[in-house]
């Protein structure tokens, strides 16, 4: 999988906003927060981690909630929609 970026900052943000990140690029940049809890949960599933959804869930949106340089709701606060930051970019 690519490393990914922020510009001008280096990748020493929480894992997991770099899963919420790397899903939100497959889906086109944007999804709903239930469909990237579900990507993130399967992905990291597919790694052989042992994850309840619901506590997974739990920790997604607080890590989206804390990274607002990486991510945003572009219907607003509020919204379900989460999206990446628009200068997010791939390294």
């Amino acid at each position: 999988m690519a490393q990914t970026e922020v510009k001008g900052m280096t990748p020493k943000k929480d894992p997991l906003a770099w899963d919420i990140a790397t899903v939100l690029r497959s889906l086109g940049g944007s999804a709903h927060q239930t469909v990237v809890i579900d990507c993130v949960t399967a992905l990291q599933r597919q790694r052989g981690l042992e994850v309840r959804r619901q506590d997974l869930a739990t920790r997604i949106v607080e890590v989206f909630e804390h990274y607002r340089d990486m991510f945003f709701r572009p219907f607003g606060e509020g919204s379900m929609r989460w999206a990446l930051a628009p200068d997010f970019v791939a390294a």
